[in-house]
C-alpha cells in the first residue's frame, strides 16, 4: 500500500464547555424525529438541523454548495453523548453548523458503509487513529476534507468550523486538493489483489504465525498487551481450536487464563449476567459498560466450545449467565434481538454518569449485606483491587471459589447459596437505579452472531430452550429481514425492516442457518443458506479478486466500494464467507464454492503471518486445509439421538451432514439402510466402512 502525506487542519484541544452558553432548545425539532434507529432520535431536538444520510440530503448539499458535516456515532457510546451535550445541545454551536453546513447524523450500526468510508478517511487523515464520534467536513460531493475520530470540546469544535468554512470561502482550490488526496489514499486502502501463487496451506505456516502472535500474550492477566483489551472472541476461538488441535499445552493455558480472567473481570457483570465491549486497564476491571449483542453472542459460542475442552464449571456458568441476560433485556416478544445497552445512565442526582447503574460504594454494600459484607467483599474485591475512582467500586473476582471455600471453611453449596442470594439481593437494589438506554432496533447481522451463539450453546449444554430461542429468531430473520427477492435488509424496528443488507449480514446468517442445519437436520436451513450464498455471489462479488465487496451492487457508491477482509471484534464478511463456501461446497458438492474459498484464502495469505490476530477467522479456515478435515454422515432413524452423543466430543475439523430417511444430498446418497442408522466418517468424500456407534466413528477421526 502506498502512504503519503496529507496536510491535516486539525487543532490541539484548547478549550472546554463554556458554562455561559445557552441552554438547550428542546423544544427544536429537526429531521431526525422522523427516524426509526434510537441514536438519531436522541439527536432529534438538537439545535443542529439534522438529517438522516440519504439521497435527498446529499443532493441538497449539491444543489446549495454548501459543505457538509458528517457526524457518527452509536447509542451506547459515551462519548458520543458527552460530545451531545456539549457541543450539539448548544445554540451557540448550533448556529455555525447550521449557517455552513449541511449536517448529517449517522448511526454507524445502521449505515455500517457511511462509517467505514469516512473512518478510513479519517485514520488516514490522522495516523491510523480512529474513534467514535467521529466527525469529518466534506465537499458538497461527499469527498472528506478534515476528521477526527473522537470527542471535540465545544471551543475547539467553533474553531474548526469557522476555519474550514472560511477556507472554503476564501481559498476553496485547498479543500479540492485535500480532497483529492483523501480520495486517492482511501482508495488505496481498499483494494486486494488476485494471489496467483499456487495455494498452499501447511502447518509450518500456522506455527510461525501463532509464535509472532505469542510475542504479545500478557501472561499476567491473559490477553494481549497492553490495555485497552477487547475481549476479541474470534482471536480465542481459534488459538482454542489450534492448540487443542496441536496438544499445545502452553497455548491452552493461557486461553484458559484469558478466559477465566474475562470472566472473572469487571467486564463481565457479575450480577446480572453478559460482557460490557472492553477494559481499559489490563486486568479486565473496569470497562465502557457499553453492552453490545454481538460480544455477547461470540463469547457464547466460544466460552461453550471452552467448556466441552475443559468442564470447567465457571465457563457453562458464563454460558448460561450470558443467554440469561439477553433473554432478559435484550430479546423481544417476536425472537428478534436488540442492539445494545448504554454505558451512561442518570444518578440519583439526575446526572448522566457512566457506569452508573453498575458500581456501588462500600458503606452502601454493608448497608445492604450486613453480617455478609466481609465474605462478599473478599469475594468481589471490595478493596484496593477493585476500587475504581471516586470511591466507587466495581466487582472483579480474583480468588478461585476452591480458595475461598478453603479460606472460610465453607462447603461448596454453601458458598453457591450466598452467592445466588448476594446476586438477588443486590439486583432488587440495582432495579431501583435508573437503567441504561437500550437501542431497540434489530441488526441483522448481529442477530445472525447471536443466533449462532445459542445454536453452540444448544450443542455442547442441550438446552431445548437455547435450540427453541435459535429457531424463533431464524424464523424472525426469515419472516421479517428476507425479501422476496431473494436478499436480506439489514435492521428492523417498530414493525418495519429497512436499509438493504451489506456483506456481513449475508455472511453471518448464512454461518449460524449452516449450524442450524448441523443440530436439527432440518434441510430448509441448508438450503435457505444456499439461495443466499448465490445471491452474494450476484450482487457483491469482484471478479478482479474473487472476493466480495462489503456494498451490494445495487447500493448508492460512496467514496469507495470497499472489500472488508480484516478481522476485528468481528470477523470480516469476506472470512466468514470464504468458511461458509468451504463447508457449503462439501454439502453440495460444488465446485465454484469450492475453488472460490481456496482463492479468498490465499488472497489473503501473504498478509497473514505479519498480524495474525487481524486474520483468526482465516487462520481457522486454513486449519481446514492443513489437516484432515471430516465429513461425519449420519443416516438412519436414530441420526439425531446419535448428533446429540457426538456433539458432546470436542471436535473443530468436521461437519455434519444427516437424515431419518433416504436423501438426495450429495453427502447422503446411497447411504440410508431401513434397519440401522449408520455413521460414515469421510475426508474429502472418501469414507471409511460404516459403524453404528458413536464411540467407534469419535475413534476413527481421533
Amino acid at each position: 500500500m502506498k502512504y503519503f502525506k496529507v496536510v491535516v487542519l486539525f487543532l490541539l484541544f484548547i478549550g472546554c464547555k463554556d458554562q455561559n452558553s445557552e441552554p438547550s432548545e428542546h423544544e427544536h425539532t429537526n429531521n431526525l424525529i422522523h427516524e426509526t434507529s434510537p441514536y438519531l432520535l436522541q439527536h432529534a431536538h438538537n439545535p443542529v438541523d439534522w438529517n438522516a444520510w440519504n439521497e435527498k440530503t446529499l443532493a441538497k448539499a449539491k444543489a446549495e454548495k454548501k459543505l457538509i458535516l458528517v457526524s457518527i456515532g452509536y447509542s451506547a457510546c459515551h462519548w458520543c453523548h458527552v460530545m451531545e451535550h456539549e457541543c450539539f445541545e448548544d445554540s451557540l454551536v448550533a448556529q455555525v453548523m447550521n449557517k455552513n453546513f449541511i449536517n448529517i447524523k449517522v448511526d454507524r450500526e445502521e449505515r455500517p458503509d457511511v462509517d467505514q468510508a469516512y473512518m478510513s478517511a479519517v485514520q488516514l487523515m490522522n495516523n491510523g487513529s480512529g474513534g467514535w464520534p467521529l466527525n469529518a467536513i466534506t465537499l458538497p460531493d461527499g469527498r472528506p476534507v478534515w476528521g477526527a475520530g473522537t470527542f471535540i470540546p465545544k471551543k475547539q469544535w467553533i474553531s474548526v468550523l469557522n476555519q474550514i468554512s472560511k477556507l472554503y470561502i476564501e481559498d476553496p482550490d485547498k479543500l479540492f486538493k485535500q480532497a483529492d488526496n483523501v480520495e486517492r489514499g482511501v482508495k488505496s486502502m481498499g483494494i486486494i489483489s488476485l494471489n496467483t501463487d499456487e495455494p498452499v496451506f501447511d502447518n509450518g505456516y500456522i506455527d510461525k504465525s501463532v509464535k509472532n502472535w505469542s510475542e504479545k500474550f500478557d501472561h499476567d492477566f491473559g490477553g494481549l498487551s497492553p490495555e485497552p483489551k477487547f475481549m476479541m472472541p474470534n482471536n480465542y476461538h481459534f488459538l482454542l481450536r489450534y492448540a487443542y488441535q496441536t496438544n499445545n499445552k502452553k497455548l491452552m493455558n493461557h486461553v484458559n487464563k484469558t478466559l477465566k480472567k474475562m470472566a472473572y473481570g469487571g467486564v463481565f457483570d457479575q450480577l446480572g449476567g453478559g460482557f460490557s465491549r472492553y477494559s481499559v486497564d489490563s486486568k479486565w476491571h473496569v470497562p465502557h459498560f457499553e453492552k453490545m449483542l454481538y460480544d455477547n453472542g461470540q463469547l457464547a459460542s466460544l466460552y461453550a466450545d471452552a467448556y466441552l475442552i475443559t468442564k470447567n464449571d465457571l465457563y457453562k456458568n458464563i454460558v448460561e449467565e450470558t443467554l440469561n441476560y439477553i433473554k432478559n433485556e435484550m430479546t423481544t416478544e417476536e425472537g428478534a434481538f436488540y442492539s445494545s445497552l448504554d454505558a451512561d445512565s442518570m444518578t440519583s442526582e439526575g446526572e448522566l454518569e457512566e457506569g452508573a447503574f453498575y458500581i456501588w460504594k462500600k458503606d452502601s454494600l454493608k448497608h445492604i449485606l450486613k453480617s455478609d459484607f466481609d465474605l462478599f467483599s473478599d469475594y468481589y474485591n471490595i478493596n484496593d483491587y477493585g476500587l475504581w475512582e471516586h470511591d466507587n467500586y466495581v466487582l472483579i473476582r480474583k480468588d478461585d471459589d476452591k480458595d475461598i471455600i478453603e479460606k472460610y471453611s465453607l462447603s461448596q453449596e454453601t458458598l453457591i447459596e450466598k452467592k445466588n442470594n448476594w446476586k438477588e439481593i443486590l439486583l432488587k437494589e440495582r432495579k431501583k437505579r435508573a437503567k441504561p438506554r437500550l437501542d431497540d432496533k434489530t441488526l441483522t447481522s448481529w442477530n445472525g452472531l447471536m443466533l449462532k451463539g445459542y445454536v453452540d450453546a444448544y450443542r455442547v449444554l442441550q438446552n431445548q430452550t437455547y435450540l427453541d430461542t435459535a429457531l424463533k429468531n431464524a424464523n424472525f430473520i426469515i419472516n421479517n429481514m428476507l425479501r422476496k427477492d431473494g436478499g436480506l435488509n439489514h435492521t428492523f424496528k417498530n414493525r418495519e425492516s429497512k436499509i438493504n443488507g451489506y456483506l456481513e449480514d449475508y455472511a453471518t446468517t448464512i454461518d449460524a442457518f449452516i449450524a442450524l442445519y448441523e443440530n436439527t437436520l432440518d434441510e430448509k436451513w441448508l438450503t435457505i443458506a444456499r439461495d443466499l450464498v448465490e445471491y452474494v455471489f450476484n450482487h457483491f462479488y469482484d471478479k478482479n479478486s474473487n472476493m466480495f465487496f462489503y456494498t451490494s451492487n445495487e447500493d448508492s457508491s460512496l467514496v469507495v466500494r470497499n472489500i472488508e477482509y480484516y478481522d476485528k471484534v468481528i470477523p470480516s464478511g469476506n472470512s466468514i464467507m470464504a468458511k461458509n463456501l468451504f463447508k457449503l461446497a462439501h454439502f453440495f458438492d460444488n465446485e465454484e464454492f469450492r475453488t472460490t474459498a481456496i482463492t479468498m484464502l490465499n488472497n489473503v495469505k501473504p498478509e497473514m503471518q505479519d498480524y495474525p490476530s487481524s486474520y483468526s477467522n482465516w487462520f481457522d479456515l486454513m486449519l481446514n486445509y492443513a489437516q484432515p478435515y471430516y465429513e461425519v454422515v449420519i443416516v438412519g432413524k436414530e441420526a439425531k439421538s446419535k448428533i446429540t452423543d457426538l456433539n458432546k466430543t470436542y471436535v473443530p475439523n468436521k461437519l455434519i451432514a444427516g437424515s431419518l430417511s433416504d436423501n438426495s444430498l450429495p453427502l447422503l446418497v446411497n447411504r440410508y439402510n431401513p434397519q440401522e442408522t449408520l455413521i460414515y466418517v469421510c475426508v474429502n468424500k472418501a469414507c471409511k466402512l460404516p459403524v453404528s456407534e458413536v464411540e467407534k466413528a469419535i475413534s476413527l477421526i481421533k
